[in-house]
């Protein structure tokens, strides 16, 4: 495909097909750039020219898990060195830790522990809640609401009800790694299938609960499944508008079983990184919002995204364990005056949003 003629067709408001996309994520030499640029534009005319991050918190659960899936390096079986899983009484530490941070969004992060029931996850959001009332609760994902929905005998639609009730806000639309089974069977076999993930998202979405879209990429899959994974996600948001932004997630491999084993390799390149972030601003056109994973990319890398279609910065974060487990090095926290020099460096504002992409006003730190 004549990479030129593509981008041109983009520009003048043509659709990607997913081969056309597949063919921009294999784009070497210095073609990238074109892609970058008209990303960029896109960003500028889509999101303008704000960037933006929320003041937040990760609180990590437990790191006890089912799936115990060959590219992460944070789960843990019972019993193993170092598996722990927080009491209530934790929980509302690390609660009121995150208060005193003034933070507008707390984000739970957990392994899917194999014990937890409905009645579980009802009490954390509880805590949670009670806890920090006026703080939006980002959480769980469609495999943990599945495993909720096994463990108790209750339909999906019903543990999302719940949830809603005990004080969740959103839904983390994790879990989706990369949506084709044939990837899923070797990367996550013990997660959703990609059509039960697809359902649950959906099935959030008509009841009003929004959602994060996710793309862990980097292992062994194609750019011709990156590209299906995209199209599945611009699907959804066709139909539901229910996504509030991409998240996409670079395989960090130091510490994971995937690599050691030697089924997947030392990650996506910086070159696939760019590309990753500037091929969905050109694809999801039904998507304002891209963000930068910096604990991933890192603060440079991350930097560069923000000229090649993105325009958020994530959170603050204050803990990542996950991407810390996984081999990622300074993954727990950027300061806003960091963020500030970063994105001052690009010539672009910051301003510090809500989970919503409402901007709080008068605030910067």
């Amino acid at each position: 495909m004549d990479i030129n003629i593509i981008l041109r067709d983009v520009e003048g408001g043509h659709r990607l097909s997913e081969e056309e996309a597949a063919a921009l994520l294999k784009v070497r030499g210095r073609d990238i750039f074109l892609i970058f640029s008209l990303a960029d534009a896109i960003r500028e005319e889509r999101a303008g020219p704000v960037v933006t991050y929320v003041r937040n918190q990760n609180i990590h659960l437990t790191n006890i898990c089912k799936n115990l899936c060959g590219f992460c390096g944070f789960g843990r079986n019972e019993g193993d060195e170092g598996a722990f899983c927080d009491d209530i009484e934790m929980i509302k530490k690390k609660v009121a830790l995150a208060r005193s941070r003034n933070v507008t969004e707390i984000c739970l992060l957990s392994g899917v522990h194999p014990r937890f029931t409905m009645e579980t996850y009802e009490e954390i959001i509880g805590t949670v809640h009670q806890a920090a009332p006026g703080v939006h609760l980002h959480a769980f994902s469609p495999d943990e609401v599945m495993h909720a929905a096994r463990q108790s005998g209750i339909t999906t639609r019903e543990v999302l009800e719940r949830m809603r009730s005990a004080g969740l806000s959103s839904l983390q639309g994790t879990a989706a790694e990369i949506l084709a089974d044939h990837v899923r069977s070797v990367i996550c076999p013990r997660k959703v299938s990609t059509a039960e993930w697809v359902g649950i998202i959906q099935e959030a979405h008509r009841m009003g609960i929004p959602t994060t879209a996710t793309i862990m990429y980097g292992t062994c899959e194609t750019e011709e499944d990156r590209a299906r994974h995209l199209a599945l996600l611009r699907e959804i948001q066709d139909e539901t508008r229910g996504f509030t932004e991409l998240v996409p997630l670079s395989y960090i491999y130091q510490n994971t079983r995937l690599y050691r084993d030697g089924i997947a390799g030392p990650g996506a390149s910086g070159r696939e990184d760019l590309l990753l972030t500037a091929v969905a601003r050109l694809f999801l056109d039904n998507f304002r919002n891209i963000q930068v994973s910096w604990g991933k990319l890192g603060v440079k890398l991350g930097q560069l995204a923000l000229l090649a279609g993105a325009n958020d910065l994530a959170g603050t974060m204050f803990s990542d364990d996950v991407s810390g487990d996984a081999g990622a090095a300074g993954s727990d926290y950027l300061d806003p005056a960091m963020m500030e020099i970063i994105v001052r460096d690009i010539g672009r504002p910051l301003r510090q949003r809500r989970t919503d992409y409402s901007l709080v006003e008068g605030e910067q730190g």
